[in-house]
C-alpha cells in the first residue's frame, strides 16, 4: 500500500472536523448527507444511522483527532474515542463528498510496540508457548487468559497472566470471566432442547407469544432469529445509549415491547445480519413461551444438564471468583448487566465448565447440540451457521464450530471440531476495545491448527 506524506488539505479538515461534530451531537442523517451517491447506494440512511450509533455505543464519543498521513485515496486519523482509539480513514471525490469510510482499530507502528515483554511460559509445550505469547504479549499488564486445550477429546488447560511485563502461568481454568455473545451459543441450545421436547417448532413465529401486533405485521420465526437472517439490525434504535458503561442494563419489557410495536424495520430479502437484538429477542420469547424466567431456563437445561458449577448469569456476589475486566489501557472496569436481552450475550463462565459443554458436542447421541450444529443458511463458501454456531472450513476445507464475544472488560473465543474431537476455548479479560483484541480469536486459531497437526 502506498503511502503518500503530505500534510493534511483544508478539504480533509473541513469534512473531518464537521463529521466529528455530527457524530458526537448524534446526527447521524447529516453525516449521510456528506456522503457521495455511491457511498450512499453502498451504505444507505438506516445502516449508516445503525453503524455509527453502534460505534458510539462501543466506544463513546471522539475526543480528539490526529491527521497521520495519506494512504492511497484515505486520510487517516488517529481517533481518540472515551474508551478506545481508532483509525478513521474517510475519501472525499472530487465534490468533497465522502466516497469512503471505514473504523478500525489504530496500531502504533511497529518501533513503537513494546519489545520488552518476556516470555516465562517455560513449563508450556513449546509450540504452545509461542502461539500463547506472540498473541498476549502485547495486552496491558493485569491481563489473564484462560485455554482449555482439547485434543483427541483429552483436555489440557493452560493460564497465563501478565505482570510486570512479563507472560507467565497461572492456575486460572476455575475462574470466572463474562462470556460475551458466546452466550447466544447457549441460547441457541436452549432453544433446540425445547424444540426436541417438541414445545414448540423452529418455524414457529414468535409473534403469539406477544399481546399485540408487530409494527407492519412482521412474522419473526425462532429460526431467522438463531441463526441471524430475520432481518433485524445488531441493535435497538431505542436502545439509551447514555450509560455506555453499562449499556444493556436499562433495556427491559417495555423498551423491547416499544420497539417490536413502533420502530420494527426488517430489511428486505433474507441474509445473514448478525444481531444482538435477534438473539436476546429468541431468550426473551423463550421465557414468554415457558412462563419462567430464561435464567432458570439456561440453569435448569444447559448448567445443571452439563454439570457446570461455575457457571452463572449475574456477576454479583462471585467475589474473588470473578477476573475483574480491564478496558483498552488496563484500566478495572464494571461487569455488563443484561435485562431483556441477556440471551445476546450475559453469561459468565469458567474454561472449565466451557469444556464440559464443549465435550458433550462430541456426543453424537445428544439431539439438542447435534441440532444447533445442522447448517441453516450458507453465508458464502467459506461459512455457513447452524443455530448460534458459526460454521467455518479451514485451508484444508475441513469444518469447525465457532463462535467469539467481547464487552467492556473482556474477550473471548471457541472453536471445535466434533468428528475429530479437537477443541480451543479462550477466555480473557481483554476488552473488546482493546486494539489487539483480534489476537484473541487468532491464539485460539493458532491452538486449534495445532490440536489439528498434532
Amino acid at each position: 500500500m502506498t503511502t503518500l506524506f503530505f500534510g493534511q488539505s483544508n478539504n480533509y479538515k473541513t469534512v473531518a472536523d464537521v463529521f466529528q461534530n455530527d457524530y458526537n451531537s448524534g446526527k447521524y442523517e447529516a453525516i449521510y448527507n456528506s456522503f457521495s451517491s455511491e457511498m450512499k447506494e453502498a451504505l444507505p440512511l438506516e445502516d449508516t444511522k445503525q453503524f455509527l450509533s453502534g460505534l458510539k455505543l462501543q466506544v463513546g464519543k471522539i475526543e480528539a483527532k490526529e491527521f497521520i498521513n495519506y494512504q492511497e485515496t484515505y486520510a487517516v486519523y488517529k481517533t481518540k474515542f472515551e474508551r478506545a482509539v481508532f483509525a478513521v480513514n474517510i475519501s472525499l471525490d472530487g465534490q468533497n463528498k465522502i466516497n469512503g469510510l471505514f473504523v478500525k482499530p489504530y496500531e502504533e507502528s511497529k518501533v513503537e510496540v513494546n519489545t520488552k515483554t518476556v516470555n516465562a511460559l517455560h513449563d508450556f509445550p513449546k509450540n504452545v508457548s509461542e502461539a500463547i505469547f506472540s498473541n498476549t504479549k502485547d495486552f496491558p499488564n493485569n491481563t489473564q487468559v484462560s485455554i482449555a486445550f482439547i485434543e483427541n477429546g483429552k483436555t489440557q488447560f493452560y493460564g497465563i497472566i501478565k505482570q510486570n511485563d512479563t507472560v507467565k502461568s497461572n492456575k486460572n481454568q476455575n475462574k470466572v470471566f463474562e462470556i460475551g455473545s458466546i452466550t447466544k451459543v447457549f441460547t441457541a441450545t436452549v432453544l433446540a432442547s425445547l424444540v426436541e421436547d417438541k414445545k414448540i417448532n423452529l418455524n414457529d413465529n414468535i409473534n403469539s407469544y406477544f399481546s399485540f401486533p408487530f409494527k407492519g405485521n412482521v412474522k419473526l420465526s425462532f429460526q431467522s432469529l438463531a441463526n441471524h437472517t430475520s432481518g433485524l439490525p445488531r441493535l435497538p434504535d431505542n436502545l439509551d445509549l447514555s450509560n455506555e458503561i453499562n449499556p444493556y442494563k436499562s433495556y427491559g419489557k417495555k423498551e423491547i415491547e416499544d420497539y417490536l410495536k413502533n420502530n420494527l424495520k426488517l430489511k428486505s430479502n433474507p441474509k445473514y445480519e448478525y444481531s444482538n437484538l435477534g438473539a436476546g429477542l429468541v431468550g426473551y420469547t423463550l421465557e414468554l413461551s415457558q412462563k419462567t424466567s430464561f435464567q432458570q431456563l439456561l440453569q435448569k437445561r444447559i448448567f445443571d444438564k452439563y454439570k457446570m458449577k461455575n457457571s452463572y448469569t449475574s456477576s454479583k456476589n462471585l467475589k474473588d471468583k470473578l477476573i475483574s475486566g480491564l478496558n483498552a489501557d488496563g484500566e478495572n472496569v464494571s461487569n455488563w448487566d443484561f435485562d431483556v436481552l441477556f440471551g445476546g450475550g450475559g453469561i459468565l463462565s469458567t474454561t472449565e465448565d466451557l469444556a464440559k459443554f464443549v465435550d458433550a458436542q462430541f456426543n453424537i447421541k445428544n439431539t439438542d447440540l447435534t441440532l444447533t450444529r445442522k447448517p441453516t443458511f450458507t453465508i458464502n463458501d467459506k461459512m455457513k451457521i447452524g443455530l448460534g454456531w458459526h460454521i467455518l472450513k479451514n485451508k484444508n476445507d475441513s469444518e469447525f464450530l465457532w463462535h467469539n464475544g467481547g464487552t467492556g472488560g473482556y474477550s473471548s473465543s471457541l472453536a471445535f471440531n466434533a468428528e475429530n474431537r479437537n477443541a480451543v476455548i479462550v477466555l480473557s479479560n481483554v476488552s473488546a476495545f482493546n486494539p489487539k483484541m483480534e489476537n484473541i480469536d487468532k491464539l485460539c486459531f493458532d491452538l486449534m491448527n495445532i490440536a489439528i497437526k498434532n
